[in-house]
């Protein structure tokens, strides 16, 4: 199976600013590996098996990241730019897959954030999609995966080419040393444009504005319990609860 891993395609919210006309500027807010980035890792590794994996990012973030993690080889669209519709983001990534040519299988994060983008890659792509995946592994030509529905695990065979989107079920065990870090710096990158791959960039989602959600004053009532419990009641009755 030749298995593309996308991995630190998006930006991490936290790092963003918010302004106080409700802009928000994203400078400081670097591509980087989203929570189920690992998980999805491990994923492509078992895919691929003794096939081809091959890494993809996008936009600014450190390329290393895979490539510290076993992967041999990466390609980098370092000019993509953060866009707030996820199909956008979706469409760079389509057309990074389709100039690496002939991928049976796409695996990435099933990003909380950002959970369009494996949708919307998969009916760019026109490939089948399994989203919420646990664990996946290969049968023959077909991909097996297992996710959980409610209190149950449903496995699913999905014919290639594929697009898998996994959840993290926790966090990262162990991170690569230095030594993973430095033998990383010595794998192959392919650095292609937005040019390179053809990708037309229509962000057709405009921000228009970010604020923090509104919310109701917190009222704690303590002491004496039967005082507090009192207390509590006429509240109810004056916010017409009871």
């Amino acid at each position: 199976m030749k298995t593309v891993i996308v991995y630190k395609w998006a930006r991490k919210l936290e790092d963003a600013a918010v302004r106080n006309d409700g802009s928000v500027d994203w400078r400081n807010a670097k591509m980087t590996a989203g929570e189920d980035d690992f998980a999805a890792l491990e994923a492509a590794k078992a895919v691929a098996g003794d096939g081809e994996l091959i890494g993809l990012t996008i936009g600014d973030g450190e390329t290393s990241w895979a490539l510290a993690r076993g992967v041999l080889q990466a390609t980098s669209v370092a000019d993509a730019p953060n866009l707030i519709d996820n199909s956008a983001t979706a469409a760079v990534i389509a057309a990074a897959v389709r100039q690496i040519g002939g991928v049976d299988v796409v695996v990435i994060g099933d990003s909380e954030e950002y959970s369009g983008v494996p949708v919307a890659l998969a009916g760019l792509l026109g490939w089948a999609a399994v989203a919420h995946v646990s664990s996946a592994s290969t049968s023959g030509r077909r991909i097996q995966v297992e996710r959980k529905q409610g209190k149950d695990v449903q496995t699913i065979s999905i014919a290639t080419p594929a697009v898998i989107a996994v959840s993290a079920a926790s966090a990262e065990k162990a991170a690569p040393g230095m030594k993973e870090q430095l033998a990383a710096r010595k794998r192959p990158i392919t650095k292609l444009t937005l040019t390179d791959i053809g990708a037309t960039l229509k962000d057709k989602a405009i921000s228009q504005g970010t604020r923090l959600p509104e919310t109701t004053t917190a009222r704690v009532f303590d002491g004496d319990p039967a005082v507090a419990a009192g207390q509590l009641v006429a509240a109810l009755r004056d916010e017409g609860v009871l």
